[in-house]
């Protein structure tokens, strides 16, 4: 038996178009891997999206690599993750297996107060497969604790396809809400997992070849860094292995601001431009330490942006998130909440310009900001809300 097992696609989730067409292309491969591996069966344990309702151009794409492998003879099961499935219930999942180019295989009933879960029969290898989806905020638990778990007597070769954040194979600083694998139906023969980032796959006491293989292609600066490649496991006679889809090269670059200045920084990456070869790569550029004076928004990037893009660099990003400030240190120090570090911030900047009723309006954006997503608002109602209050208190 062969198989392949990937996840967290997330086709449509990076907001530049050219990272986005990446995301799409590692999915065309791994299909076309598939295919030429001539593996029995492909596995996806969710986000095969980033939502529910995907860009048409982007599911466009999609329905043609499933179509190569319906061509092909290779099934496609799949449960949705918490990205491609709505609170609604609503999913694009759902048409793409009307037209028969992959399978939900989250299927079952409740009986007595117990969800009783179908298994799906591949017809070529007779593996039942079975799983059950995933849910924003881990709401998916309560499937979990209303298993029938029955199926764990169900004799054959059996694949659970599972969507939520396993406790033992948990990144040690990641701190979003977890179970443990005891939480999974035992004595399956492959536990194919998604959700969390991670390449990982381990044995436990009555749960075998328990496996995340990792986003398809990384989703953020920070997985560009740490991953550099998206990937997939392939499962072949019982050998467990992990593929790597490589899209482009990754350009990892380092810098230590403690007791510099910005433009020394600024002077140091120039330096290091000149050892490196960008052409045709995906440069980060990740700035951390604490500056000796000035703060991260005076290291001034933008011309090495210019520099590196006339390198025939394909993408540059950066980040100074974990750069620290004594500018900023002085101003946050000895207070013991947000209110008042906010109070301090306002003290000490009013007055450095000539708008009217300034601590007003500085006291009206900060109110604005705190607002918080409505139950039911989507990401663009509550932005445009924002802006709608925004725009209110400054035209005011």
């Amino acid at each position: 038996m062969k198989f392949m097992h990937f996840s967290d696609c997330h086709i449509g989730g990076w907001r530049d178009e050219r990272m986005g067409v990446l995301g799409l292309e590692a999915f065309k491969q791994a299909i076309e891997q598939s295919i030429s591996r001539n593996v029995d069966f492909v596995l996806i344990a969710g986000d095969l999206f980033n939502s529910a309702l995907p860009p048409i151009d982007k599911l466009k794409e999609v329905v043609i690599a499933l179509k190569r492998l319906k061509q092909n003879n290779i099934p496609c099961y799949i449960i949705p993750g918490s990205h491609d499935f709505s609170a609604s219930g609503k999913t694009m999942l759902d048409i793409l297996e009307h037209a028969e180019l992959l399978i939900n295989v989250f299927k079952g009933e409740v009986v007595d107060g117990k969800l009783k879960l179908k298994f799906t029969v591949d017809k070529k290898t007779n593996a039942k497969i079975t799983g059950i989806l995933g849910k924003k905020g881990m709401l998916d638990k309560k499937y979990y604790e209303d298993l029938d778990r029955s199926i764990e007597n169900e004799p054959g070769f059996k694949i659970f396809l599972f969507h939520t954040a396993i406790k033992e194979l948990m990144p040690d600083n990641d701190k979003i809400e977890n179970f443990p694998v005891s939480i999974l139906p035992k004595n399956f023969d492959y536990y194919g997992g998604g959700h969390i980032h991670v390449i990982k796959s381990k044995n436990f006491e009555g749960y075998k070849n328990v496996s995340y293989p990792g986003a398809l292609f990384p989703n953020n600066f920070r997985e560009l860094e740490e991953f550099r490649n998206g990937g997939y496991y392939l499962f072949e006679d019982g050998k467990i292995t992990w593929n790597p889809i490589i899209i482009k090269e990754i350009e990892v670059l380092n810098f230590n601001c403690d007791q510099k200045t910005p433009s020394q920084i600024e002077k140091e990456v120039l330096e290091k431009l000149k050892e490196v070869e960008v052409r045709n790569k995906i440069v980060t550029i990740r700035i951390k330490g604490e500056l000796i004076s000035g703060k991260a928004s005076d290291i001034q990037l933008n011309d090495i942006f210019g520099i590196l893009l006339h390198k025939g660099a394909y993408y540059v990003m950066k980040s100074t998130s974990l750069v620290k400030s004594k500018e900023f240190e002085e101003v946050q120090s000895n207070v013991s909440s947000i209110e008042e570090a906010e109070e301090k911030v306002i003290k000490s900047n009013v007055g450095q310009s000539s708008i009217k009723n300034e601590e007003e309006l500085i006291r009206s954006l900060i109110k604005v900001f705190s607002l918080e997503k409505q139950d039911g608002e989507t990401k663009y109602e509550f932005e445009k809300r924002l802006l709608e209050e925004t725009d209110k208190i400054l035209k005011d």
